[in-house]
């Protein structure tokens, strides 16, 4: 096969691997940096890195793992790139501090938080199941962990969760 044929089909497999799971390199992206034009740039990386590379990926069975592991550490390298710019709240003008102000969902804030109140231990094993829609034996695997840790860290989980949610509410 010539190169232009062995090109096209690198891309057509490239392609067809990005519109199955940029949703969740997105989705996992968000959720990693909390920002949601941050994840964009992560993604857009993460697929760069991921062309690259393309040739690693042995089977397209394992595709979404390694897309979301590619990922998770373009976020790590974003964060060890950039110096997040801040912004003094307390010195904006009014026009500035309604920019701010978004529709509450006091619940909705109240389980993010407490969700990144986890350690990462068992944050990212919870985001994984809820979010992406791993199973456990994903989730040890993307991990390296056995299916039985995962469980344990799962369970343990939703029973911080319970306890922060449970001290908020009797707060």
């Amino acid at each position: 096969m010539n190169s232009n044929g062995a090109t096209g089909n690198r891309r057509k497999r490239f392609d067809r691997l990005v519109a199955v799971f940029h949703g969740d390199m997105f989705r996992y992206a968000a959720w990693l940096c909390r920002d949601k034009s941050i994840a964009e740039d992560v993604v857009q990386e993460a697929m760069l890195r991921a062309w690259k590379s393309l040739d690693a990926l042995r089977e397209d069975s394992a595709a979404k793992h390694w897309l979301l592991t590619i990922v998770r550490r373009e976020n790590a390298r974003y964060f060890e790139r950039r110096r997040l710019e801040t912004v003094d709240i307390d010195n904006l003008t009014p026009s500035q501090s309604a920019l701010l102000a978004e529709a509450p969902n006091e619940e909705l804030d109240d389980l993010r938080e407490a969700i990144f109140e986890l350690e990462d231990d068992y944050r990212e094993p919870l985001v994984l199941q809820v979010l992406m829609g791993y199973s456990t034996n994903e989730i040890a695997e993307h991990m390296g962990l056995n299916q039985g840790a995962v469980l344990t860290r799962l369970h343990r989980a939703r029973l911080k969760l319970k306890d922060i949610t449970a001290n908020e509410v009797s707060s």
